[in-house]
């Protein structure tokens, strides 16, 4: 029960501050990233009309968020931002769900991630607006139906950013803590291999689909 709340942090005095890296969160964002761009080289390296199970998995991925992508958006917007979709999907899910893995750990549970992708997705979105609707019209949008409904609706973006985060980090971490304390309680015989399948695989999966999905709609409600 110690491990709960226990953050392994690097701190290095700059410029009269210090500044805080939490170096598990960095290390297994790392791994995650090595892992997909290993399965990338690997999936696509012998690309065949008889494809292997990692061309399968990797095609059906793609196929899949892309054809999401065209549905929420459309053919023109999904070239833009279809390949964004994926690369977030898997980035998630496999974040989410690396937990189940013996000494690692999920860096989604930790809130500076989820709030990382989150503002990633609030900026995308508010770009792409922009460039489709144009400055004039898109900064308008924020003085409609009144004009005193500017701050409201300023606040109401910035609330999108904290509900996607904060969902995203709440999953994960209450996951976590789930399970370490099941753990301590049954001395992790029984139910803690269930529990790191059930919040690892089927929750960390639905959450990274959610998070997509919430991105793909902010895109979509900017450009329309």
């Amino acid at each position: 029960m110690e491990e709960l709340g226990k953050i392994h942090q690097l701190i290095v005095p700059f410029m009269g501050r210090n500044l805080t890296f939490n170096l598990e969160t960095i290390i297994m964002t790392w791994i995650v990233i090595i892992m997909l761009l290993l399965f990338g080289y690997l999936a696509s390296r012998k690309k065949s009309r008889l494809p292997g199970p990692l061309q399968v998995v990797g095609e059906l991925f793609v196929s899949q968020l892309y054809t999401l992508s065209e549905d929420s958006l459309n053919k023109e917007m999904a070239k833009k931002y279809g390949p964004l979709v994926c690369a977030l999907f898997m980035f998630l899910a496999v974040s989410n769900s690396i937990g189940i893995i013996p000494h690692m750990e999920e860096p989604t549970k930790d809130l500076n991630t989820p709030l990382s992708l989150g503002i990633l997705g609030f900026v995308i979105a508010n770009y792409a607006g922009i460039r489709a609707k144009g400055f004039k019209k898109y900064a308008l949008e924020y003085f409609e139906p009144f004009f005193i409904m500017m701050p409201l609706n300023i606040i109401g973006e910035l609330a999108k950013v904290v509900s996607i985060s904060f969902r995203l980090f709440g999953n994960i971490m209450g996951g976590a803590i789930i399970i370490l304390v099941v753990s301590y309680l049954v001395y992790s015989v029984i139910l803690p291999p269930f529990l790191n399948a059930f919040f690892g695989l089927f929750v960390g999966t639905i959450q990274a689909f959610v998070f997509t999905m919430l991105t793909i709609v902010y895109i979509s409600v900017q450009v329309k």
